[in-house]
């Protein structure tokens, strides 16, 4: 495995949450309340599309709800196209906003490039990639990161419980797992395989995360991962799976304040939206939907199951977007990224 870059997934989560410590420095001006400071009681109209990761829809699609209510002359759709597939669609210019369970890649940051599209990265709340059986298992009591790649890598032949670790019984597994256009296949495979995309082909694959959730629900042999919402909102029909990151580590359990504070590893991670800057520049209905998704939603997003950003971290995005800086703070930074690099390029 190519553990330099675990280990890089593992510092990028790390540095989400030490940034929220950081920016915990920071004091709003006074009589500025950094939340609600910038809203509008003016009623727009317009339309705003959205498609992407099938692990940030539930955000969107709450944010989406509670904003028509505030604007109910605004058309908000929410596709799901998975990560890869939104980009496809934000590339081609079929996007106001495309969601992503990973960072963009480099090459779809040239080609947005070369189709003449800035755009605005936004982090909108932490995830934990969650493992997880069928309830009536009852021999999983954690799984190491070396289990997991001896399960998920190229080639692999485990077909077996058994050969997955001593004592394991010889009942068959069934394995369920995120489809190749999906930034969770992405992230899982670096995290747990050590190179993106490298993974076994022989398993139940889908971008839409509650069709594997249906899948691990009715096969007692089952494992399968997906977002850690998807899980919360299926808790009662599943089970979870501690993670151990290195054998003789301890085992870790997905939660709200393990994938905060980045102890869950190396599968914690930041979500994403990214944003065509000249629409919204346009748009005055998706330029309050962007402000209303960083400064209003915490709510909405806790109740999807995922972990919230700060009210500093939110002040932080939002300055980004008020700024008009365009690009990534995070692409290409899964090996080795420290606060102080996006410290550094955020004071130019």
């Amino acid at each position: 495995m190519k553990l330099a870059k675990i280990a890089g997934y593992a510092g990028l989560s790390a540095l989400v949450a030490s940034v929220v410590i950081a920016c915990s420095q920071t004091t709003p001006p006074a009589g500025t309340n950094p939340t609600t400071s910038t809203g509008t009681t003016e009623k727009l109209s317009g339309t705003i599309a959205i498609d992407g990761s099938s692990t940030v829809t539930p955000i969107l699609e709450a944010v989406a709800e509670e904003f028509n209510a505030a604007q109910p002359d605004v058309s908000v759709t929410v596709g799901t196209s998975g990560t890869g597939g939104g980009m496809k669609k934000f590339i081609g210019g079929e996007l106001d906003m495309a969601m992503a369970s990973r960072p963009i890649k480099d090459e779809e940051a040239a080609k947005l490039k070369e189709a003449g599209i800035e755009f605005i990265e936004i982090p909108v709340a932490y995830d934990g990639l969650t493992v997880v059986v069928n309830p009536e298992n009852s021999f999983v009591d954690y799984l190491t990161v070396e289990e997991l790649n001896k399960i998920w890598m190229p080639g692999s032949k485990v077909a077996n419980w058994s050969e997955v670790r001593a004592g394991f019984p010889n009942e068959p597994i069934k394995l369920y797992g995120a489809g190749t256009d999906s930034g969770t296949f992405d992230y899982f495979t670096l995290a747990i395989n050590g190179e993106e995309g490298a993974s076994r082909t022989d398993y139940q694959a889908s971008e839409d995360d509650n069709v594997l959730v249906q899948g691990v629900k009715g096969d007692k042999g089952a494992l399968g991962y997906f977002g850690y919402a998807y899980y919360i909102e299926n808790k009662d029909a599943l089970k979870v799976v501690p993670i151990k990151a290195t054998n003789d580590a301890q085992a870790i359990t997905p939660s709200e304040d393990t994938i905060r504070d980045a102890s869950y590893q190396p599968l914690s991670r930041p979500l994403f939206v990214y944003v065509d800057k000249k629409k919204m520049e346009g748009n005055a209905a998706l330029k309050e939907m962007v402000r209303f998704l960083i400064q209003d939603s915490e709510k909405s997003i806790a109740d999807t199951g995922y972990v919230p950003l700060s009210a500093d971290i939110e002040a932080l995005v939002w300055g980004i977007v008020e700024s008009g800086k365009t690009g990534s703070r995070f692409h290409g930074s899964t090996v080795g990224l420290k606060m102080t690099d996006i410290l550094a390029a955020e004071g130019k």
